[in-house]
Order: structure tokens, then sequence, then C-alpha cells
């Protein structure tokens, strides 16, 4: 990645199971893009640790994120404790 993207994944034995992608808008937001885990890790919640990871990213820099990928979007519309990075 370079200083305009960025990701977050998850490594299993030296093996990439997830993986979720952002884009910097401005200095203060990010945009969350894109997520994805292998099939076989599917429903093991950890789409959501990469979301909180950010949050707690997000909350560490104080800026903002931008959910445009479906998953993020659903976790946030979900989950009211992260609102304070919306």
């Amino acid at each position: 990645m370079n200083k305009k993207n960025g990701l977050f994944d998850i490594e299993k034995d030296d093996k990439r199971i997830a993986l979720m992608t952002y884009t910097w808008a401005g200095d203060k937001m990010f945009i969350i893009d894109h997520t994805e885990v292998s099939t076989e890790y599917i429903n093991q919640g950890l789409g959501n640790i990469m979301v909180e990871g950010a949050v707690v990213f997000a909350r560490e820099e104080s800026v903002k994120i931008y959910p445009l990928c479906p998953f993020a979007k659903h976790v946030f519309d979900t989950d009211n404790t992260f609102d304070d990075v919306l």
C-alpha cells in the first residue's frame, strides 16, 4: 500500500485469511472500501475484528471513518458504540 491507501489484515500460519482495505479522504478521514475473509473462515467474526481494529486506529489518530464497504457499513449500522468515529 501507499500513503493514500492502507489495510487491516489477519494472518494465520503466515497466510492472510482476512483483509480490509481503506483509502484516505484528506487528513482526517479514511474510507473502508473492501472487506474479505477466506471462505474457510467465514462466520468466525474476523470481519468484525478488523472493523474494531479500524475503530481503535481512528480513535488513536483522532480521525473519522466512512464505511463504504457494505459489510463495514452493516457493522457500523448495528453497533452504535462506534458512532464517535463516523
